[in-house]
């Protein structure tokens, strides 16, 4: 075998220092012959990465794998070993950190979360109405929609709590969506429509319309009478009527797909029923809806 030369002082075992070591030998000794495993002793002079210490004269070994920065067992680095396992979300003060290809990857689903909180359907003389409203407990993004149409978008909001007012249907109806803290993150969504809560709202307009749904030549139809005004609206769109007197009471006339059509109105007798409204359509009676 060859020779050794070292150069720098031998320290004792366990010291710190490091020791460089170059290897010279005959090397027609080892020509021809299988390699052998390196020694131990030869392993550490050589800084063969066996060698669970540094290599000499200063050169860094091959570093550990390092820990990717996401795994399933945590959504960000730092923080002490129980956070690690909680959700993927960073704390306070702290980047988070997504992969570039989000398809196929853990954070995928949240990406396609929606932050649709409510949904509300308001029946008026018009029709009845959808109502959305989505809100982002972060952002503070308010978005919302009447019929699937986007009446209200606000991206950032620092109060997460107030309100949003908008119109609904034909006659611009007023519409207030109220936004409340509950405890904690939890949040309370109220809708109101001309100032009355919705409950309310529709106790009030059942005293004061009439609603039919009917089917004529294999379409639906609406029919809604305002009773304050004698107004009739079918399908979203106010009718023209004509209205007389008769024997019993009144007739209010209208037309419906050339089917002649009218509501007729007569007293009941007792004071709290009040007037009774009927709809007949083609001498045919409709039983009424209630909604």
């Amino acid at each position: 075998m060859g020779k050794l030369r070292l150069e720098g002082a031998m320290t004792r075992p366990g010291s710190p220092r490091c020791i460089r070591a170059t290897q010279r030998g005959n090397e027609s000794d080892q020509a021809g012959s299988p390699r052998a495993r390196p020694s131990p002793r030869a392993a550490f002079a050589r800084g063969h990465r066996s060698c669970p210490r540094r290599a000499l004269g200063g050169e860094s070994a091959r570093a550990p794998p390092r820990r990717p920065p996401f795994w399933h067992g945590g959504g960000h680095r730092g923080g002490s070993k129980g956070e690690r396992g909680r959700s993927g979300v960073a704390g306070a003060g702290e980047e988070q950190r997504r992969p570039r290809n989000l398809a196929g990857s853990c954070y995928s689903h949240l990406e396609a979360m929606t932050d649709l909180v409510a949904v509300w359907d308001v029946a008026l003389s018009d029709g009845i109405h959808k109502i959305e409203f989505e809100h982002g407990t972060t952002s503070g993004k308010r978005v919302v929609y009447v019929d699937g149409k986007e009446e209200i978008r606000k991206e950032w909001m620092f109060k997460l709590v107030g309100k949003e007012t908008f119109n609904v249907g034909v006659a611009k109806t007023k519409a207030t969506i109220n936004i409340d803290a509950v405890s904690g993150f939890a949040y309370e969504y109220t809708l109101e429509i001309d100032g009355k809560s919705l409950k309310k709202y529709m106790e009030n307009r059942s005293k004061t319309t009439n609603t039919w749904v009917l089917r004529l030549d294999g379409v639906d139809f609406r029919v809604v009478l305002e009773k304050d005004t004698m107004d009739v609206w079918c399908n979203g769109k106010k009718l023209e009527t004509a209205g007389e007197f008769v024997d019993d009471g009144t007739e209010t006339h209208f037309t419906i797909d050339n089917h002649e059509c009218y509501i007729k109105a007569v007293s009941s007798g007792k004071r709290k029923e009040g007037i009774i409204h009927t709809l007949i359509v083609d001498d045919k009676e409709i039983a009424e809806t209630f909604e």
